[in-house]
């Protein structure tokens, strides 16, 4: 909740823990108030009756900073928010046809799918291929990725090809929030690669009233000019730092792909699996079948913007464990010392 949204007396009454967050009385508050972040209520002409709720790119793709209290602060607009279970809000929904139709499987199928989600992920390409679980049986969801310092960079997902945010944005606006407007891309019409997309014809879409497209350029302007957040004091040792950065650059490889200022290649920064030495899954559900060289932003932060974890599906816990797999993969021989020197230096960035 954005508590400069809040009405002061209710905030005042959160001070007194005379809120009950979990009664719907408060939420319709709140939503009057335009304080859940992401969320906009629709009532009724006499403002007693939630007609409708619609969501925005808020919802995933910002969060607070827990300044009043958990959950409740200032806007952090672009910072993904790794809290929000997104797949249980689905399994709620009282029908689930949409699903069910297009992916042609049960509601309980359904369930399973998007209750395997998890905190913080999202699958946005189920629609497309209707892959729910990876070979080993894990969710084929992706974390929510930050959606702050996009300015310069190409290719703006976890995996290549689809292009920049300004397609995403068309593509989730259209697609995934079913939203009124047009969308055009005609790999979709891939039967083999996006059975589901092919069948359904998602790639030629053509409503008569449209209210997305001339929302983009707004949209991706302001996306643009989300600035990377800069480490707080404290948060790296600068001495150790100051060695990582000449390791990052040199003996580790690290800015061959991570090119310093942007973290990523300037062009077609876009890697093959067997380049990066992880399986190839996520990346063959996108057009080309590579993974992005990810942007390195504000690393230091792991309660918030890299809770759950690092790369696209969380498998790398830690800075240490990144490290790690790429002194074996690219045999670096790092020291430990040299480790420890290189992370402080990430997590400065």
């Amino acid at each position: 909740m954005d508590v400069s949204a809040i009405p002061k007396e209710v905030v005042e009454a959160l001070g007194r823990n005379e809120v009950d967050l979990a009664d719907p009385a408060s939420t319709l508050v709140l939503l009057k108030a335009n304080a859940v972040v992401g969320v906009t209520g629709f009532f009724s002409e006499g403002g007693k009756t939630l007609t409708s709720v619609g969501i925005q790119c808020a919802v995933c793709h910002s969060t607070v900073d827990d300044t009043y209290a958990p959950g409740i602060g200032q806007r952090l607009d672009g910072w993904p928010n790794r809290d929000l279970n997104i797949g249980a809000i689905v399994a709620l929904a009282p029908d689930l046809t949409a699903f069910t139709e297009m992916l042609q499987i049960s509601e309980a199928d359904v369930k399973r799918a998007v209750e395997a989600w998890g905190p913080g992920k999202f699958d946005a390409e189920l629609n497309l291929d209707g892959k729910a679980f990876r070979p080993d049986g894990k969710t084929a969801a992706t974390l929510n990725p930050p959606a702050f310092g996009l300015a310069g960079v190409n290719n703006h997902t976890w995996t290549g090809a689809w292009g920049t945010v300004s397609y995403w944005n068309a593509y989730v606006g259209n697609l995934e929030m079913h939203g009124k407007g047009v969308f055009y891309d005609p790999r979709l019409d891939d039967a083999e690669k996006y059975p589901v997309a092919a069948r359904t014809k998602q790639g030629h879409k053509q409503d008569k009233e449209d209210r997305i497209t001339a929302k983009l350029p707004a949209l991706h302007f302001y996306q643009l000019s989300l600035p990377t957040p800069k480490p707080p004091e404290g948060a790296f040792d600068s001495a150790a730092a100051e060695k990582g950065e000449v390791l990052f650059n040199n003996k580790a490889k690290c800015g061959t792909c991570h090119v310093p200022p942007l973290f990523t290649e300037p062009g077609w920064n876009l890697h093959t699996a067997d380049e990066i030495g992880i399986d190839d899954f996520q990346a063959m559900r996108s057009p080309d079948g590579r993974y992005r060289t990810a942007s390195l932003r504000a690393l230091w932060d792991t309660e918030k913007i890299h809770k759950g974890g690092f790369y696209h599906d969380g498998r790398f816990a830690a800075l240490e464990d990144i490290v790690e797999h790429y002194n074996g993969h690219l045999g670096l021989n790092l020291t430990d010392q040299e480790k420890g020197d290189l992370i402080e230096y990430l997590k400065s960035i």
